[in-house]
């Protein structure tokens, strides 16, 4: 456990470092996506698209559906053995559907905050700190499960059934 908070921590910092010796610039860039929308890359969390009106997909569409119970009772179970590393495109739309659900199972699990590393993307699946490549990010969002820093099981988009709340909840019952 100590390993995997260590990496996630590294990761922030090492992009904070890396991006700013100022400590008020924040820790990601804006850009423009093709539809002339604000999106974002870098290391984000929560509070910035709940601040921020250009993510306003984030409110609404958290408004639909409850956490699968069989999820929620595994993170609640076996949540203190992991740290998530969650890519996401702030312009894609499966993102901005599945973005919202997740963190819904989240806060009904009970899940810290401070163990999960949001990367945002650009366009071309690129993160910071080269992430895309040391996790073989080929769509977003993708769910990482990290049990001391190493990858156990990962959702790739709605997974391969379709619920990507409930194959998360299955990786991380089967720890």
């Amino acid at each position: 456990m100590i390993r995997a908070l260590f990496f996630a921590l590294f990761c922030v910092t090492i992009y904070s470092c890396a991006t700013s010796k100022i400590s008020s610039k924040p820790n990601y860039q804006v850009f423009t996506d093709t539809n002339g929308s604000k999106a974002l890359k870098g290391i984000i969390n929560r509070s910035i698209l709940l601040n921020d009106s250009s993510f306003q997909w984030f409110i609404e569409n958290g408004k639909y559906g409850e956490a699968t119970a069989s999820a929620v009772a595994a993170f609640k179970k076996n949540g203190s053995k992991i740290t998530l590393l969650v890519f996401c495109g702030t312009w894609c739309h499966d993102s901005q559907n599945l973005l919202p659900k997740f963190y819904r199972l989240m806060d009904k699990a009970g899940f810290p905050e401070s163990k999960i590393v949001l990367v945002a993307v650009d366009t071309r699946k690129m993160a910071v700190q080269q992430l895309h490549e040391k996790f073989h990010l080929k769509t977003v969002p993708t769910f990482v499960v990290l049990v001391n820093g190493k990858e156990v099981g990962r959702v790739e988009e709605y997974g391969k059934t379709g619920y990507m709340e409930k194959e998360l909840g299955e990786i991380v019952a089967a720890l």
